[in-house]
């Protein structure tokens, strides 16, 4: 049980991690990371709040990735829902500044991205599922285990930017920027961390039940 706990403690540090990052790279305002401007560009579309759209799109591309028969777990339920709740709750908070300075906006949007990596480190490495838009990194990473992750990772950041940009989020030196220092911060992340995700070993939600009430 003290082993399951460590690891939920795991889970959800990394989503709240993550979530602090996302905010950091809206708040640098020289531009928005692709997912951000993907979720952006339907909230200008739609009206409805930058954290609720983040919850509609991770429920879509959850079930794109449970037929890429990657594992649906506790991890990816939590990663659908509190991801956005996080990122709602911090921008109500209102903490952390917006960047009025072009540079210091690049260092906020380096920042963030590396905080994001981390983010994504502790909640894929619980075990207990990645999130949606990680599980389809991971399928594609297994099925072409040759091109390296963060690859992997640049080219579905990039094809989700282009449809921000279209429904009118904000794109700048800050989306280059994330476009392709993902890639690299995230691979210097993996590694620094020894860290495979090729190796992860998801519980799936069953798996999770019933192994806690076999302790």
């Amino acid at each position: 049980m003290r082993r399951y706990l460590i690891r939920f403690i795991k889970l959800f540090l990394g989503l709240f991690l993550f979530s602090i990052g996302t905010v950091v790279t809206i708040k640098a305002n020289i531009g928005l990371a692709p997912w951000d401007a993907f979720h952006m560009g339907i909230s200008i579309q739609t009206g409805i709040s930058f954290g609720k759209v983040v919850i509609l799109t991770g429920v879509v591309l959850l079930i794109v990735s449970v037929a890429m028969k990657e594992k649906f777990g506790f991890g990816t339920i939590a990663n659908v829902l509190f991801i956005g709740i996080f990122c709602d709750f911090i921008l109500s908070l209102n903490i952390i500044p917006t960047c009025e300075s072009y540079w210091l906006g690049i260092v906020f949007m380096l920042i963030g991205l590396w905080i994001n990596s981390f983010g994504m480190y502790f909640y894929i490495n619980a075990g207990f599922g990645a999130g949606p838009r990680d599980s389809i990194m991971i399928a594609l990473n297994k099925r072409f285990p040759k091109i390296p992750v963060g690859a992997i990772r640049g080219s579905i950041e990039g094809i989700v930017l282009f449809f921000g940009w279209l429904m009118g989020a904000k794109v700048g030196l800050g989306t280059i920027l994330s476009v392709f220092g993902i890639s690299f911060i995230l691979q210097f992340t993996f590694r620094l961390m020894h860290f495979d995700v090729k190796k992860v070993k998801s519980e799936s939600v069953l798996d999770t039940i019933q192994n806690i009430a076999s302790i």
